[in-house]
């Protein structure tokens, strides 16, 4: 279980099995007093999502940082290192906490040397990690919807590269640099037949991935590669297909809505439109 101190006031969260993604703002800091951080065996990545005008750190008792960061600026700790810290302007950023026990995992996952450290120049900014943290705001704006497939999967992708840039991940080769290739055909339909029965996408990458019996980064890896499209892609995908299938029927939009898995009515209506070039309600209409 991820450790809720790591939560502060404000903060809103959410789970990525072991891993937890916090966004944390403030637009006036409630308190300018030095706040210790938990000592914990574990990495955290912040991406600030806005320039941060100033603020202190300490590691060991020591003052090591007095500045600010722009706007895609990417900091990797651990957390271990009795960190401290003091707000001194307004911020917004969002932050991943894995422990090493799961990044020693993911190293294990995909047969590559464990990550011992983080060489990361602070300040460094970085446009694909701020891209990847973005991508998780809707879900972190409402966490009690976000989508666990999509978090899942994102987190995955944010760990992985910044473990693959700042961290000496080197994911070998196949052998003569052929291709691993995608699904068999069994695992296809199984996938495919385990994310419909799902639609909500309230099941982890890693249930998914086991029902293939392929680890979570070569699932993905594979279900692209056989269908062009992420896991997450291809059931929302679905999930529009279902939701046309049930337009032709007698069922209103809001029933419609929860039997496809979206949050409700609007949120139907926001992810059809975007698929089809229309509303739900206008698409029923040209069926008629």
């Amino acid at each position: 279980m991820p450790d809720t101190r790591l939560a502060p006031p404000g903060a809103t969260s959410l789970r990525a099995g072991d891993t937890q993604v916090l966004r944390l703002r403030q637009d006036h800091p409630a308190s300018r007093d030095r706040q210790d951080i938990p000592c914990l065996d574990m990495f955290s990545i912040i991406v600030q999502l806005r320039d941060f005008a100033r603020h202190e750190l300490w590691r060991g008792g020591r003052l090591v940082f007095s500045g600010g960061h722009a706007r895609m600026a990417l900091s990797v700790t651990h957390l271990g290192e009795g960190w401290a810290c003091r707000h001194l302007s307004s911020f917004d950023n969002v932050r991943v906490q894995i422990p090493r026990a799961s990044l020693d995992a993911l190293s294990e996952e995909l047969e590559c040397p464990a990550v011992s450290g983080f060489a990361c120049a602070r300040g460094t900014v970085d446009p694909v990690a701020y891209g990847l943290a973005s991508a998780l705001l809707p879900a972190l704006d409402v966490p009690d919807r976000g989508n666990r497939l999509f978090v899942d999967q994102v987190t995955l992708a944010l760990t992985i590269h910044v473990a693959q840039t700042y961290g000496g991940m080197a994911v070998l080769a196949p052998p003569g640099g052929r291709r691993t290739g995608g699904l068999s055909q069994w695992q296809e339909a199984r996938a495919k037949e385990f994310l419909a029965a799902n639609l909500g996408g309230d099941v982890a990458i890693a249930k998914v991935a086991a029902e293939c019996g392929l680890s979570r980064s070569h699932f993905i890896k594979a279900f692209r590669e056989t269908t062009g499209q992420t896991p997450y892609r291809w059931l929302l995908d679905h999930r529009v297909a279902r939701a046309r299938e049930l337009l032709r029927g007698p069922q209103s939009i809001a029933e419609i809505a929860l039997a496809c898995g979206f949050a409700d009515q609007s949120h139907l209506t926001r992810v059809f439109a975007a698929a089809t070039g229309m509303p739900p309600a206008a698409w029923r209409r040209r069926q008629g």
